[in-house]
């Protein structure tokens, strides 16, 4: 793989950025792999990225029915964050930021993280309870997160409104590790390595099918033909259940939309991440300069990827009161992705009941975050055929036990 430098930048620059070369190969698919990995966005591509890096499996498929990383990675709004309140849950999200701290380096490739620091506002008694609650518990986690008052909170924030008449200001919980990244970049980064360690990443490849033989994965029917696998990896986000009903299993998830918009590009006036909760709405600005909202999940079951006028107007409403300065922005463009919601908001990650089958699913609107914690943990639990430490609580069986992670509160504005 050809390195990325400064060096590099100014070779090419001198011979007119004519020398770089693909990226990636584009490769046919072969008859059999030992892994196959159904999905090309952030985290199928981790998956396969750390089952090479981590344990030497390199003969590995990823296949995506449409472009790489064209589903919720391209799609999201790009927060890290770890301060949830369960064990389970802190430490699997810890572990991705984390990874995306040094994934750059990692990957020789620029994934302009910025840790820029995540605010979750407290507009009501019961938030700044349940704040305090989670900062408690994170700090017994290892996770490094502290409750601020709004004085502190205007300091990183000045063009908040503190008094509100509706939904004043009493405090946030502040993850200062916390930030963005480019979620393009994610999936560029992974892509690039992994084509690099030989596997193969097939677009415009459509799964139609899983053949199975005694209980067992023995590969999948595809739109560019039969591919024969020793373990498959299904990795698909808000289409989980239509891959699980192929594979004779049923998912106790459900799709819905998610929202955001951007508004115009203006000058740097925040250089934090703020969730307005209570509101039901968050905000960041772009390197670009535009102003990143959105809210929460759709109401209903659907699988678009559009944005609609109403849900604008509900959030943008909603975070006018806190921020008066947005009701002069003008939006630039709205977009959906497709989420998959489990009943106690926390992912499945783990075996299923298909042999040889894995599943890597239900992240909800937090999957963004978890990127390369999942793909560290869903690797481990392939090449070992056993959930590791991160994985462990979060199989499937915990539903037919009652052994719930409810982090629905927690969650915020399911985030």
């Amino acid at each position: 793989m050809r390195r990325y430098s400064a060096f590099a930048i100014a070779r090419e620059a001198m011979r007119f950025h004519t020398g770089w070369g693909r990226a990636g190969r584009a490769p046919e698919p072969k008859k059999h792999y030992d892994v196959v990995i159904v999905g090309a966005g952030g985290h199928g591509l981790a998956t396969a990225y750390y089952l090479g890096k981590n344990h030497g499996i390199t003969n590995v498929a990823i296949i995506e029915k449409g472009w790489l990383g064209g589903g919720n990675t391209g799609r999201n709004t790009s927060i890290i964050r770890s301060n949830y309140l369960q064990d389970e849950s802190a430490a699997i999200y810890e572990k991705s930021r984390s990874l995306y701290e040094t994934l750059s380096q990692d990957l020789n490739y620029n994934i302009m993280f910025s840790p820029r620091g995540v605010m979750m506002l407290a507009q009501t008694e019961h938030e700044v309870r349940g704040y305090k609650r989670t900062e408690h518990a994170n700090r017994l986690q290892g996770v490094e997160t502290r409750f601020i008052s709004p004085t502190e909170v205007k300091k990183l924030l000045p063009i908040i409104e503190l008094r509100g008449p509706r939904f004043p200001v009493l405090g946030a919980l502040w993850q200062p590790r916390g930030g963005t990244a480019r979620h393009d970049a994610i999936a560029w980064g992974y892509a690039r390595a992994c084509s690099d360690m030989g596997m193969d990443i097939l677009q415009k490849c459509e799964v139609t099918g899983i053949n199975q033989t005694a209980g067992k994965v023995t590969g999948v029917e595809t739109t560019k033909g039969a591919i024969s696998c020793d373990k498959l990896g299904l990795i698909v986000a808000g289409h989980s259940g239509h891959l699980a009903e192929m594979a004779g299993f049923r998912l106790p998830i459900e799709s819905v939309a998610l929202q955001a918009l951007v508004s115009e590009p203006i000058k740097p006036c925040m250089d934090v991440v703020v969730m307005a909760n209570t509101v039901h709405g968050y905000m960041s600005q772009s390197d670009k300069g535009e102003m990143v909202i959105g809210g929460g999940a759709d109401g209903f079951n659907n699988y678009t990827q559009r944005g609609s006028f109403h849900h604008v107007e509900e959030t943008v409403r909603a975070l006018i009161e806190t921020f008066p300065m947005i009701s002069r922005l003008k939006m630039l463009r709205q977009w959906g992705g497709i989420v998959d919601m489990t009943g106690d908001r926390s992912p499945i990650i783990g075996k299923t009941p298909l042999g040889n089958c894995f599943i890597d699913c239900g992240w909800g609107t937090g999957g963004f975050k978890a990127i390369p914690g999942s793909g560290w943990s869903m690797a481990a639990t392939m090449a070992k055929g056993e959930p590791d430490e991160f994985a462990a609580g979060f199989g499937l069986e915990r539903f037919r036990e009652g052994r719930f992670i409810d982090e629905s509160v927690a969650a915020g504005v399911a985030h």
